[in-house]
This record gives structure tokens, sequence and C-alpha cells, in this order.
């Protein structure tokens, strides 16, 4: 990132931190402009993401990613199909009392993840090398966070057993995903649907918060329609 370009990206963060009422300090914003300039460097070589310039990669990344932060308050967090480190690197530089394990099953995206937290100081975060669905976690995490995943059923039934039992499975989607809420595997339900602003963007975007039905009972086939928000 050169140096001419720093106070105006500062800003842009800044400004989009303060519209979205977050709490993030001077040092972590600090952090993650230097998380995006490790991304952008990275990237050149390593094809990390389709985004290459760095007004872009802020707001669609970084700025995207923080609009999760109001719900994943928790000790523990698992963040699968992470990439570089999507959303789950952004939310570990703004809570670092929690810990992070960052999954994914590509190799040179999970060596930059480890190594970017290592040049970070950042201590709260497991780079794990592995698909979801082979690992596992003692004791279960709180929160199973997913940006990427093709389809909630393939998050759900790739991820269930990192979740403990009253936790949360978070995905983030564009569209408000009916089909493939009707098709949430058995014992999962819609919980919530929090529609997300991201500052700078005009795209559509809806968090799911999707949780084991109480008792065991068998999950609606239909979405608790009044959670819709388009």
């Amino acid at each position: 990132m050169a140096d001419e370009t720093r106070p105006a990206l500062r800003a842009e963060l800044a400004t989009a931190i303060e519209l979205l009422q977050l709490n993030v300090t001077e040092q972590q914003q600090e952090l993650l402009l230097q998380y995006l300039a490790l991304l952008h460097k990275w990237n050149q070589a390593y094809n990390l993401s389709g985004l290459h310039e760095l007004g872009e990669m802020l707001t669609l990344h970084i700025v995207d990613s923080l609009t999760l932060l109001p719900y994943t308050q928790a000790d523990r967090i698992a963040d699968v199909g992470t990439g570089a480190g999507l959303p789950g690197m952004v939310l570990a530089i703004c809570q670092p009392q929690t810990e992070f394990f960052l999954i994914d099953s590509n190799s040179k995206k999970t060596r930059f993840i480890f190594q970017t937290a290592a040049t970070l100081g950042l201590r709260n975060i497991h780079a794990v090398h592995a698909r979801a669905e082979d690992y596992a976690i003692t004791p279960q995490v709180a929160i199973v966070t997913s940006r990427a995943f093709a389809s909630l059923r393939n998050f759900i039934e790739s991820s269930q057993h990192l979740l403990s039992v009253t936790g949360s499975m978070l995905a983030m989607k564009g569209q408000y995903p009916q089909t493939e809420i009707a098709d949430l595997p058995a014992g999962f339900e819609l919980f919530a649907s929090h529609p997300l602003q991201v500052p700078g963007t005009t795209v559509t975007r809806h968090l799911l918060d999707i949780r084991r039905v109480p008792d065991n009972r068998q999950a609606p086939g239909v979405s608790r329609e009044e959670l819709r928000d388009q």
C-alpha cells in the first residue's frame, strides 16, 4: 500500500465505522489497514481475492465483514470457508478477547492467515488447513460464521458438529435466500434475519442466524415470513 493512499483509506474506514456505529479503536483500525495491505500484496502472487483495487477491497471485504460485528459477541468462534480471513480475520482484530478458528481447505489461504496473524501480533487466531467436515473443536464454539458457502444446507451439514447445542450459525448472504431457507436440514430453523447496510455500496446483504430447533423438534418447512426484510 503506497503511503499516499493510506490517509484516504484510513478516512474511508473511519467514516464507515462511524456510520455502522461500531466501537473499533484507532489501533484496531490501523491493524485493519495493515491486514488490507498484506491482502493486497499477497493477492498479486496467490490470487486470494477476485478484487484487486484497494478501495474496492476495503469496502467489499473489510467494511462488509465489519457489518457482522454487532452479532458476534462470543468467547469462541469458527469461521468456515474463511478464504483469506473474511470475515474471521476482520472480526478477530476487533475482538481480541475472542478465540477464532479460521478454517479453509486451501493451503495458500491458510498460510496467508497464519503469516498475517504472526505479522500483526494476533494471538487469538488459529489458522486451520482442513475441510470443515473433517475438523473438530473441543469444546464446541458458540458461533460458526460463513461468508462464502454455496448453500445454507451445505454450510450446516458440513459445520454443525463445530457448534454448541445453543449456538448460532451466522451465514452472510446477498438477496434473501427463500429457497435455501426452505431447504434447511431437519433440526435447524431460521432464528432471525438481519438486513445489513454496507456503507459506500448499494449491495444487498442479509445475515441469517440459524439455530438448532429446541428439544430436537422437526424444523418447519418454511421460514418465518415475518423475518423477511427486502
